[in-house]
Formats: structure tokens, sequence, C-alpha cells
């Protein structure tokens, strides 16, 4: 069914359509969430608490894009999640780097183990380093150099204007550059600097 006959299907209350559209959205939900996040569970939660979200607030979509419109749902529900963090700060054991034992199984076979382990080792500390970012730099950063929108998808979900996307978009990957700059050591040796 086409989507838009979907939300208004689910306009007039049915949940079935409803469920389509969450079918439809749900994996991309869940990776900008989890990108923000950085867990699971709590990723999982916003996801869930961001359709509801939708579901009640479904007839004050205004047409437009459906996908940028639940996205903003989405990551406004993730910065809740992420100012709750902020009141109730703790060290927590899980935030240490262990060893990753969920690490996909599919490898490049193009790639060696030893370059396969340095790459995920280098997305850990660019993740790192996004995580210190402000919460509207991380959003920026992650729908954009992650999950591939348009800086004006980017300005549709978030709110503002293309230049204020492209402003936060050059800042936090300045951010990025510096953070791993100042911190080499947490490297792989390949990509460090001055690296024999």
């Amino acid at each position: 069914m086409d989507q838009q006959l979907l939300i208004e299907h689910s306009l007039n209350g049915d949940l079935h359509s409803f469920n389509q559209l969450v079918i439809e959205h749900q994996n991309l939900a869940y990776s900008v969430a989890y990108r923000l996040l950085d867990d699971t569970d709590a990723a999982g939660d916003a996801v869930q608490d961001s359709f509801i979200k939708a579901y009640r607030a479904l007839d004050t979509f205004r047409g437009g894009s459906f996908k940028s419109w639940l996205m903003r749902i989405v990551t406004n529900t993730c910065y809740d999640v992420l100012r709750a963090r902020q009141r109730h700060k703790t060290d927590s054991l899980d935030s240490f780097p262990v060893e990753d034992e969920y690490i996909p199984a599919l490898v490049d076979k193009s790639e060696s183990p030893q370059q396969y382990v340095e790459r995920q080792e280098l997305a850990g500390i660019i993740s790192l380093a996004i995580q210190h970012l402000p919460e509207d730099q991380q959003v920026s950063i992650i729908l954009c150099d992650i999950e591939g929108y348009t800086y004006e998808e980017i300005a549709e979900i978030s709110g503002v204007a293309i230049g204020t996307v492209k402003s936060r978009i050059s800042r936090a990957r300045g951010k990025v550059r510096d953070y791993l700059i100042q911190h080499p050591e947490l490297l792989p040796l390949t990509f460090r600097p001055n690296a024999e």
C-alpha cells in the first residue's frame, strides 16, 4: 500500500496501517537512536516511545516527508533521554571499553583480520569522539555522515535552517578531527600520525 494511504488509514484509526509504517521505518529509527544513545536497550525504548508519540501526534503531520517527520520525533526522544542521563550522571562499568563480543560475523574478504580489527577500533574511537560532541552537533553528524541524509533532510528533521545544519556538521567534523589528534594513543598504530 502507498505510504500516503497508510498515513490516511492510520489517521482513521487503522492500527494495521500504522504498524506497516512502523515496519517500514523501524530499522532506520533504531539506527539513529542507537548512534545517539550508544545503548541497545535505551535505543529500543526510545524507538518504541517515538512510535507511540508518532501515533498519538499523527494528526499533526502536515504532509511532506513522513520519514523526516518521524526522525524528528526519534531525535527529540533521544534528546530527552540524553538530558535525563545528564541529570542522573553516574559512571557505569558498562561504559568502559571492553572486548566487543557482538562484532558482526560478516567480514570483508578483501581485508586481513588485522585490517578488520584496526577498522573496528577506528570506528569505535570515532564513535567515542562523536559522543563528546554537543547534542545538536552529534545528531547532525550522525544523520549526515553515518545515515547519509542530505542537508535539506537534516534541516527538516532538526527544524533548523540549512546554514545551521552545515555549520553544525562542519564544527562537529572539526571537533572529531581535533579529538583524534589530541588522543593519538587511542588510534590503531597504522592510523597514528607519523606511524612508521
